[in-house]
């Protein structure tokens, strides 16, 4: 990443917050699980060799702040290193701060976006067509769902009048129906960092950031802290059609999560999170700029609600998951040619940014012109034992 990563993509209270994350360890050739203490990066990997462990405690919380560990690298080197494009390869550098966890997602949970999701279905993925749509559908059912339940009576008469109309839709199915949509975003361990290039497929030219709240969640279904995330989405491949989800979500580099996970304790709970804000800003290498604002407290279906539709009796994780909560941004300003939206250039500098969680930054990236996932779970195991860290994990 050509600026340079500082202390500002940190929780504004860092110092007080339970922050666990990841790192690369070049000596090691392989990562460490670190928190950070009195402005030292901790390993704490002797005790906790993967984030998935931690997250499984009774408190992650209390149980990370009772671990000992070693300076890896001060907090300033270490962030100053997890730019992209000035990185010492002999010096660690952020990860992202998630592990074995399944890597799922819950779409359609803002009345906003959820607008857009039809409008991209009704265009067939076609960027020009977007903007006739989006007024014809707005004149029919207004853009202010925010007060239906879903799966409520009042969601149920809303749909039978929509469906009357011709209008109804899968992504109104999932938006104000009694089931989310919860689907896979990424594989354990495929998930980039602060500082990381994300990855945009060459197909595609109407694509999109989405920032969103991400929950950990321990495989007892407990939501034990949380992070920021980037959904990088392909709007045309997944408007020509809603079997092409996989596609239009799961590429190289296309989930960003971190700067760190912060775990809950008595100065941050579910409640910080319900009243989150989030800001979104686009600077492109040619002089475009984007600038937005989410609030968790216009999500259609509670984090505790999603949480449960993903874990639990009819479905198990035994390392857990991390869980993307859905976006509000979709953005629709024009980049190039009147009609035409907004879309992702090559350079792109996103920051998706929320007081209590700090800044996640990313610059975009061909998919096939960043660095391949090439550390998976079976690398990591090999880590971990020629470490000696699985003996008795």
């Amino acid at each position: 990443m050509r600026n340079e990563l500082g202390l500002e993509i940190l929780p504004e209270d860092w110092r007080q917050a339970t922050l666990v994350g990841r790192a690369w360890n070049p000596a090691l050739a392989g990562p460490c699980v670190i928190t950070l203490r009195d402005g030292v990066a901790v390993d704490v990997t002797g005790r906790w060799p993967t984030v998935a462990d931690l997250l499984d405690a009774p408190d992650p919380a209390a149980a990370l702040r009772e671990t000992g560990g070693e300076a890896l690298a001060t907090v300033e080197a270490l962030l100053a290193n997890s730019g992209a494009g000035n990185r010492d390869p002999h010096k660690p550098w952020l990860l992202a701060p998630c592990d074995l966890q399944a890597v799922k997602a819950a779409g359609v949970t803002f009345a906003r976006s959820m607008l857009e999701r039809v409008i991209e279905e009704q265009t067939k993925g076609d960027p020009a067509a977007a903007e006739g749509v989006r007024k014809l559908i707005v004149a029919e059912i207004g853009d202010d769902l925010r007060a239906v339940k879903p799966g409520s009576d009042a969601a149920l008469r809303l749909k039978q009048a929509l469906m009357a109309r011709g209008l109804w839709s899968q992504y109104l199915e999932v938006g104000i129906g009694p089931d989310a949509e919860i689907f896979t975003k990424a594989q354990p361990m495929s998930a980039v960092g602060c500082g990381a290039e994300i990855g945009i497929h060459p197909i595609s030219s109407w694509n999109n950031p989405e920032p969103e709240i991400v929950l950990a969640v321990s495989p007892a279904g407990r939501i034990v802290g949380v992070s920021l995330g980037n959904d990088v989405n392909l709007r045309d491949v997944e408007g020509r059609s809603a079997l092409l989800l996989g596609k239009a979500k799961d590429n190289n580099g296309s989930c960003a999560i971190g700067p760190f996970i912060r775990l809950f304790d008595s100065g941050f709970t579910l409640e910080d999170v319900r009243r989150a804000e989030l800001s979104l800003t686009v600077e492109g290498e040619d002089g475009f700029r984007l600038d937005g604002r989410s609030s968790m407290a216009e999500i259609s279906r509670d984090v505790t609600d999603l949480a449960a539709q993903t874990i639990g009796a009819n479905h198990q994780y035994p390392d857990g998951l991390v869980l993307f909560t859905g976006t509000l941004f979709a953005p629709v300003e024009d980049r190039d040619a009147p009609g035409q939206g907004f879309t992702h250039k090559i350079g792109d500098l996103v920051t998706i940014a929320s007081p209590k969680l700090g800044r996640l930054v990313n610059r975009v990236n061909r998919t096939d012109r960043i660095p391949p996932w090439e550390f998976g779970t079976r690398a990591l195991m090999r880590n971990l034992a020629a470490r000696g860290l699985l003996q008795g994990a």
